[in-house]
C-alpha cells in the first residue's frame, strides 16, 4: 500500500497536460535559444546569428557573433561568443562594460563584465549568469540609464547558478546540479536578494519566467514541464505539470499565450493551449 501511495503521489506532483496544440515555426532552423516577452520574439541560431520575429517572418538583428538574445521590459539584451554583455540602442549593439572596465589592472578577468546566459524578463532590471555559474543582477537605474556609453553596477547573486529568469513573483535559476531555486526578494531598485528556496519535484537544464510569471523549463531528459499554482501569494507555485512533445527539448519561453521550444535539433515549435 505504501508504494501504491508514493506512486499516486508523483503523479499528482508531475501531472501531465493534454492542452496544448505545438506547429513547427518552418522560417527558422539550427536554432540554438529563443525568448519571448512582451509580446516580442528573439531568437539565435548554431551560426550565432540573432533574429526578431515580425510579422512571419525573421530579420536578422546586427552582428554575427550572438550566442544569447533576450527580451522584455528592459529592452533588447544579448550575449556574444565572448560573453561580452550587449544592449540593442538604436538598431545597433552597444557593448555594456562593468564599473572597472572590461578588465581588471591584472590578469583576471572582469567577471561581472561577462554573462553566458542574459534575462531581461525582470521589472525593469536584467539578470543572468556567466561562464563560471556567478548569477548577476543590474538595478533597474543602471539598466535604463545604460543608452550605448558609459558603464554599469553589477550586483552579485548569493546562490551559484547556471539559468537564471526573473519575473513579478520572483527569480528563479537551476544550479550546476539542475536544482531548482526560487526567491521572492530580489529588489530591482537595489538588486538586494535573501530567502532563496529550492523548488523540489524536477531536475532542469533551464527555466524561463513569463512576463505575467509563468515557469517553464526543460528537464535533463529533455522534457517540458510547466509550474502551476503560481500566484503573487504562491510564488513558488504548487504542481510540476507536463508539457507533451513530439520531440526532446532543449530550450522554453513563454509569452501572452503563445509557449515557444526549441528542440535538440534546432526547429521551433510554437503552442498554444
Amino acid at each position: 500500500m505504501k508504494t501504491i501511495a508514493a506512486f499516486l503521489l508523483v503523479l499528482c506532483h508531475l501531472a501531465i497536460s493534454h492542452a496544448w496544440n505545438c506547429d513547427k515555426v518552418s522560417q527558422l532552423s539550427d536554432v540554438q535559444q529563443i525568448d519571448a516577452g512582451l509580446g516580442q520574439v528573439v531568437a539565435t541560431d548554431k551560426h550565432n546569428y540573432a533574429y526578431f520575429l515580425s510579422g512571419s517572418s525573421w530579420d536578422r538583428l546586427p552582428s554575427d557573433n550572438i550566442k544569447h538574445v533576450t527580451v522584455g521590459h528592459a529592452g533588447i539584451w544579448a550575449v556574444d561568443t565572448n560573453n561580452y554583455i550587449y544592449k540593442l540602442v538604436a538598431g545597433k549593439w552597444s557593448r555594456v562594460n562593468g564599473k572597472n572596465g572590461p578588465f581588471f589592472f591584472t590578469l583576471f578577468v572582469c567577471l561581472p563584465c561577462m554573462l553566458a546566459q542574459i534575462d531581461a524578463g525582470g521589472n525593469l532590471f536584467i539578470a543572468g549568469a556567466n561562464h563560471v555559474n556567478k548569477a548577476y543582477c543590474l538595478t533597474t537605474s543602471d539598466t535604463l540609464d545604460f543608452k550605448g556609453v558609459g558603464s554599469v553596477d553589477w550586483t552579485q547573486m548569493p546562490t551559484s547558478l547556471k539559468y537564471y529568469s526573473c519575473g513579478p513573483y520572483g527569480c528563479w535559476g537551476v544550479d550546476t546540479s539542475s536544482r531548482v531555486h526560487l526567491t521572492q526578494s530580489v529588489t530591482p531598485s537595489n538588486c538586494d536578494n535573501s530567502d532563496w528556496m529550492q523548488i523540489s519535484g524536477l531536475a532542469l537544464k533551464m527555466v524561463e519566467v513569463g512576463s505575467d510569471g509563468s515557469v517553464f523549463g526543460v528537464n535533463t531528459s529533455g522534457q517540458v514541464y510547466q509550474r502551476t499554482g503560481i500566484t503573487s501569494s504562491v510564488p513558488e507555485g504548487t504542481t510540476w505539470t507536463q508539457v507533451p512533445m513530439s520531440a526532446t527539448m532543449k530550450h522554453v519561453s513563454y509569452d501572452l499565450g503563445h509557449l515557444w521550444v526549441v528542440s535538440t535539433s534546432g526547429q521551433v515549435f510554437q503552442c498554444t493551449e
